[in-house]
């Protein structure tokens, strides 16, 4: 089951994480929201949690939908994670392509 607090750190998260990959500064997508940067700072740290409006209109300075901002995986970590598994079974998979390749032309 999943706290109030740990609620508004996912969506802190969320938002910075699109806000970065947009290229957008606090100050730009407060302005697109029409909120203070004081209170997007405080969103984004987890502190505070937006009304549903605002919450909508964060959405939409960032160009995603509202529930895409609750997604868990924001975290560099667990991308990192990700790419760590796709590598080792590249790699794998590299490693056997070459072997038959050069079972192959030892025949």
């Amino acid at each position: 089951m999943v706290t109030g607090q740990e609620l508004r750190a996912i969506l802190g998260k969320g938002i910075r994480f699109y806000r970065q990959q947009r290229q957008l500064s606090q100050a730009t997508l407060t302005e697109k929201a029409g909120i203070s940067i004081t209170f997007l700072s405080n969103i984004e740290r987890g502190i505070k949690y937006p009304t549903s409006d605002t919450l909508s209109a964060i959405a939409n300075g960032l160009g995603v939908e509202v529930y895409e901002l609750f997604r868990h995986d924001h975290s560099p970590a667990k991308n990192r994670v990700l790419f760590e598994r796709f590598k080792t079974d590249i790699t794998k998979n590299v490693i056997k392509t070459l072997e038959t390749v050069y079972k192959a032309y030892e025949e």
